[in-house]
């Protein structure tokens, strides 16, 4: 039995009427009855009663013919499905980003490509930079924002925006006070990072800056998250340099400053090359095409 059959009687349990279903199923009417006999033969029942007048179902029909439109309710919509899937309407996409870029970068990238394929479930994932490089490289995430670093053969970069470093400090530290931090306004200073393992590029372009400014940094605290990051220099343990797209006046408890000659970091949409999944063409073109949009 397949789904032809129930498709024939379906036709005539909605036609009662042997002539007017086989019309509708594009067929003469003898091989249309033979179609309903074999159905019958495999079933090992009656479905319907006829006469030579009459067409009419059995109580098994009945129950036959209300199944039998759920089963193929439920083949149309895997064949839709599947079509979506291909094309990229539909599926999952799993996003990975660092949490520099959780605070404005992510949310404005979701709500558009939210709005470009509302039944693609985006899955987020939250992590350092450091465990974005494994996870794409193992096939664990589709994609993910991350900063610009070391090139890998197997992933493609597209440019999202460029980011500056900035300070942040508690209100009541001194450098608060301050419109523009210099590298020699650190020197002596606490400072708080995420240690290289965690977040190479970013670890890099802190310490190029102090030094180049002859300033020997002092990281007294490596937290691994950003957020932890955040909290501590809340807590007057240390000031921070952090990615520009985190500082803004919303952050309670924290002071954000300028750098001069403040460096820059690229901040990127990570890709495996050659990626199967459909969902992931969408959201590369919204990014080439849009960004993250202007800041």
């Amino acid at each position: 039995m397949d789904t032809r059959q129930m498709r024939y009687f379906v036709a005539l349990a909605e036609t009662l009427h042997f002539g007017r279903a086989a019309e509708r199923m594009h067929m003469t009417q003898p091989p249309f009855s033979r179609q309903i006999a074999n159905l019958e033969r495999e079933l090992g029942v009656r479905l319907v009663d006829r006469d030579s007048r009459h067409v009419r179902l059995t109580q098994a029909g009945e129950r036959f013919l209300e199944d039998s439109r759920a089963v193929l309710a439920r083949f149309e919509s895997a064949c839709r499905d599947a079509r979506l899937v291909a094309e990229g309407q539909k599926g999952e996409l799993r996003l990975g980003f660092m949490m520099h870029a959780a605070h404005r970068i992510v949310p404005r990238i979701v709500s558009s490509y939210s709005r470009l394929r509302p039944d693609v479930r985006v899955v987020l994932s939250e992590t350092t930079p450091a465990d974005i490089e494994r996870r794409l490289l193992h096939g664990e995430l589709d994609a993910a924002v991350t900063f610009a670093g070391r090139p890998f053969p197997q992933l493609q970069a597209v440019p999202i925006l460029t980011d500056r470093l900035c300070l942040i400090a508690p209100p009541e530290h001194p450098l608060a006070a301050r419109d523009r931090i210099s590298p020699g306004d650190l020197e002596g200073e606490d400072l708080i990072a995420a240690p290289a393992a965690v977040a190479a590029i970013l670890r890099a372009a802190i310490t190029r800056y102090l030094e180049a400014g002859g300033v020997v940094p002092r990281f007294r605290f490596e937290p691994q998250l950003q957020q932890t990051i955040l909290r501590l220099v809340a807590a007057g343990l240390g000031v921070a340099l952090v990615p520009g797209s985190i500082c803004d006046d919303g952050m309670p408890d924290l002071v954000s400053r300028p750098l001069a000659s403040a460096p820059s970091l690229e901040v990127v949409l990570a890709v495996p090359h050659g990626s199967i999944n459909p969902a992931v063409a969408p959201l590369v073109d919204l990014v080439r095409r849009e960004g993250a949009a202007p800041r």
